[in-house]
């Protein structure tokens, strides 16, 4: 349950957060995409984020995401949404028609499938490859000793890579899981970083990230808040 309602105050604070460690880290403001993730928060909610101003939201579940996006983007057009969490091979197709980019490709089935109904349907969401940074087993994502092959492999697929994504082990120090995640994406050409959450944004932003996903901080508390 959300206990904390005001969105919008909680996105100055946060937008502010970022602007202040950007002149730390001296990197451009502009170079990062605050991704409000709003898994299971209603559309009004959403809906005041959007108006104030905010473009890119994140979601966790395909079924959720086409139970409130397809009338929230009817109002809110330029709104982009992110896929952040696990994707099913099965909800590859409603995937690339509900969502702009796609932040968890991490194996061959996932790809191909992706690939397959973009061409069938002319959509052609960004694809981010997920890395499982600290090599859990509880958690998705391709090793990262095995990315860089990966990355190539889509390739060969025809699947185009423009980012990675990681979540780094919740009770450890995220700094070394950040500053591997940057190496892998400059190793591949890869100018998107999605990293850092409510807990350790500042420290994702000083090593490079691009995009970090922000929920807990703008939206409040919620019972699952692996994605936060």
């Amino acid at each position: 349950m959300i206990k904390n309602n005001s969105v919008l105050n909680n996105l100055k604070i946060v937008k502010q957060e970022i602007r202040n460690i950007t002149k730390f880290a001296k990197v451009s403001e502009k170079t990062i995409n605050l991704v409000a993730v709003s898994k299971t928060v209603e559309a009004k909610l959403i809906c005041e984020a959007a108006e104030s101003g905010q473009i890119s939201f994140g979601e966790n579940k395909v079924q959720e995401a086409k139970l409130k996006w397809p009338k929230i983007k009817m109002l809110y057009p330029k709104t982009v949404l992110h896929m952040i969490g696990p994707l099913q091979s099965n909800k590859a197709k409603d995937a690339i028609k509900i969502f702009d980019i796609i932040e968890t490709v991490d194996r061959e089935k996932i790809a191909v499938e992706l690939k397959k109904y973009m061409d069938r349907y002319k959509l052609y969401p960004d694809l981010y490859v997920q890395i499982n940074i600290g090599e859990e087993k509880q958690k998705n994502g391709c090793m990262p000793a095995q990315a860089k092959t990966f990355i190539n492999d889509c390739k060969s697929y025809g699947v185009v890579i423009k980012g990675v994504m990681a979540i780094p082990p919740i009770d450890e120090e995220p700094a070394p899981y950040f500053a591997l995640l940057s190496n892998i994406a400059k190793e591949s050409n890869l100018k998107s970083i999605s990293m850092g959450m409510s807990k350790d944004f500042e420290k994702a932003i000083y090593l490079g990230a691009t995009s970090v996903r922000i929920g807990s901080k703008i939206f409040g508390e919620r019972k699952d808040n692996i994605q936060k």
